[in-house]
């Protein structure tokens, strides 16, 4: 893979919150397309979201430039907003508790820098979900779909 830019679509999806919960990831670079999925067993939305993109960026190998789409506010908001003044703290909030789902938002700072640190460059965009964005419902729809592989696995 030359440099160029990639998209990344993701989603995460929990049947009762918490519950189980599937996630997943569409990267497309040209005419190459890759998925990347997971499950938990017992989780929240929000974890899932926050795996969704943690995945999607783990999923690069190469230097590019990375548009990554979600359609949730709480992922966007947390990595293009709040990180910073999280980090200063101590992975805690303005109020001086701990944040919620620290263990993930410091897997997705980890592989952001590392993504930055080889000369990748990343976007953060944000798409209402459930509104017909086509690969938002397919990553949704993918995501559902672990879930349900998960559950007839036993």
């Amino acid at each position: 893979m030359t440099k160029g830019v990639i998209q990344i679509y993701t989603d995460g999806a929990c049947r009762g919150n918490p519950g189980p919960g599937g996630w997943a990831a569409i990267l497309m670079w040209g005419e190459h397309k890759k998925i990347v999925s997971g499950t938990e067993r017992e989780t929240t939305n929000n974890r899932m979201e926050l795996m969704a993109a943690i995945g999607g960026l783990r999923a690069i190998k190469k230097p590019c430039e990375i548009c990554l789409t979600t359609d949730s506010t709480y992922v966007k908001n947390g990595i293009t907003e709040w990180i910073n003044d999280w980090r200063k703290r101590n992975w805690r909030n303005k109020d001086r508790k701990a944040i919620k789902n620290v263990d993930l938002w410091q897997s997705l700072d980890a592989e952001v820098a590392r993504l930055q640190g080889e000369g990748v460059s990343i976007e953060w965009h944000w798409v209402k979900g459930h509104s017909g964005h086509e690969y938002n419902e397919q990553a949704d729809a993918l995501a559902n779909e672990a879930i349900d592989k998960m559950l007839v696995q036993g």
